[in-house]
């Protein structure tokens, strides 16, 4: 297996435990992983230190890769994902447009190769909760390939519509 992935780490938190004998202090980590070639992969690691946090977080999200289906550089329709109170759209952009995203949602397009898109998040500003949701409106998006073999039709078909004949 190559070791071609980026990570970016979205967050590290400082959490507390509460214990009889006083707080117990340890950090949380959120981070997204992916391969620039349409896998992508999120995880949270936690542990006493902040390397071997962000090192579980990693580990995990390398493990849990989902296979995302891009057009060249972008992706093929606008998608909406959601994840509690946030909401995310996802757009096409044109060749050099550029990733027109903000914040958690562009370590995401940046990790999964995606070059040009449009991206909106809603709601709350969570940064685990819109790299949820964005990956949730990823998760829905269908290759021409897997919307042909459902349909029972060609690729041509799919592409170019059913009301054209092959004539």
């Amino acid at each position: 297996m190559e070791n071609n992935f980026v990570d970016v780490v979205i967050s590290v938190r400082r959490v507390t435990k509460v214990t009889k004998g006083g707080k117990r202090f340890g950090f949380s980590a959120f981070v997204v992983t992916g391969d620039r070639c349409g896998k992508i992969g999120i995880a949270q690691g936690k542990s006493k230190e902040v390397s071997s946090a962000i090192a579980k977080a990693t580990a995990r999200a390398r493990k849990k890769l989902i296979e995302v289906p891009l057009r060249g550089t972008t992706v093929a329709y606008p998608v909406v994902g959601q994840h509690g109170a946030s909401k995310v759209i996802i757009c096409s952009a044109f060749r050099g447009t550029g990733v027109i995203a903000g914040g958690a949602v562009r370590a995401v397009m940046d990790v999964l190769g995606i070059k040009d898109v449009l991206a909106k998040s809603f709601g709350a500003s969570n940064k685990q909760n819109v790299v949820k949701a964005s990956l949730n409106a990823l998760a829905k998006l269908r290759s021409a390939q897997h919307l042909a073999t459902l349909r029972g039709k060609t690729i041509e078909e799919v592409v170019r519509g059913a009301h054209v004949s092959a004539e």
